[in-house]
């Protein structure tokens, strides 16, 4: 019997599937601080969640532009990116770096 394995990618494509998961994945590329980091990722998440042309299209992009922007010399608007973003279901957020407990007055 042969004990066939499925290849990081796929398992990476799979697990991205989620939206939970692809926007933990985003957020720890952003948590990294490299602009390249973070462009690989939403990349990863683009071709996990749907094709390049598709989320290019939800968008409103032109689907070279989505290549090009999601390259290592891709350099994005936030418009741009919140764009992308909202074309796979997801958004951006703000929290605090620290949790921090509310004092009543």
């Amino acid at each position: 019997m042969s004990n066939k394995s499925i290849p990081c990618k796929e398992e990476l494509s799979e697990w991205l599937q989620d939206a939970g998961n692809a926007a933990e994945y985003i957020n720890a590329a952003i948590e990294d601080g490299d602009r390249a980091v973070m462009l690989l990722a939403l990349r990863d998440v683009v071709t996990a969640r749907g094709d390049m042309a598709t989320v290019a299209e939800k968008a409103h992009l032109g689907r070279e532009n989505l290549y090009k922007m999601l390259s290592k010399r891709g350099n994005p608007e936030f418009k741009t990116i919140a764009s992308v973003l909202h074309a796979m279901g997801l958004r951006m957020t703000v929290k605090p770096a620290t949790e921090q407990k509310r004092v009543a007055t």
